[in-house]
C-alpha cells in the first residue's frame, strides 16, 4: 500500500486467469488441487488476491485460511467490514467440503449463516479462520467455520450448506 501526499492511499494486485482454475475443477480431487495452491503449486484464485490472504492449510475435512487485517478491509466504523469476515467464512467452510469431493464433483454454496461477535481491526492481530465439515452426503454437505484473533479470540462463526453435483464431461 502505498501513500500520496493528499493522505490517500492506494493499492496494487495482480492475479491469474481464473479460467485455469475452473479447466482444473473435475480433473483433480478437491484435496489435490487445494493441497496445490497451499504450497503455491498452483495459484490462489482471484478472491484470495483481492483481500489479500497470507496463508491457507489444508487437511481432508478442513481448510484454514489466515488474514492480516488491513485499512483497505474497514468500513466506515473503522472496523473490518462484515463482508471481508464473511468471505473468510465462505471460503473456509466451502473449502473444506471442496477437500473432501473427489474428482469429477464439483460445488456451490447454498447459504452462509454468519454471526459476527467482535469488532475486527489492525490491532487485532492475523485472523485465523478455519472450516470444517459437519456433515456431507450425495447431494448437499453441511461445513462450519470460526474465525479467530490473534489472542484466540472469537470473532466471527458460520454455518454454510453446499449443493454437490456431477461435472459434466465435454
Amino acid at each position: 500500500m502505498t501513500q500520496t501526499q493528499d493522505d490517500t492511499r492506494t493499492r496494487t494486485f495482480g492475479w491469474t486467469d481464473p479460467a485455469e482454475h475452473a479447466s482444473q475443477i473435475g480433473r483433480r480431487s478437491g484435496l489435490e488441487l487445494l493441497r496445490a495452491m497451499s504450497a503455491g503449486e498452483f495459484p490462489a484464485p482471484p478472491i484470495m488476491h483481492l483481500i489479500d490472504t497470507v496463508g491457507m492449510r489444508v487437511d481432508e475435512g478442513s481448510v484454514t485460511v489466515e488474514l492480516d487485517p488491513q485499512e483497505f478491509h474497514y468500513n466506515p466504523l473503522g472496523t473490518v467490514h462484515g463482508g471481508v469476515l464473511s468471505t473468510l467464512l465462505d471460503t473456509a467452510a466451502a473449502c473444506s467440503v471442496h477437500s473432501t469431493l473427489p474428482a469429477g464433483v464439483g460445488y456451490t454454496s447454498m447459504d452462509l449463516n454468519v454471526k459476527f461477535l467482535r469488532p475486527v481491526t489492525i490491532a487485532s492481530g492475523r485472523l485465523t479462520c478455519t472450516g470444517s465439515v459437519l456433515q456431507r452426503g450425495r447431494r448437499t454437505a453441511l461445513a462450519e467455520a470460526r474465525i479467530t484473533d490473534s489472542a484466540g479470540r472469537l470473532i466471527a462463526h458460520a454455518t454454510s450448506s453446499c449443493m454437490l453435483f456431477e461435472i459434466p464431461t465435454a
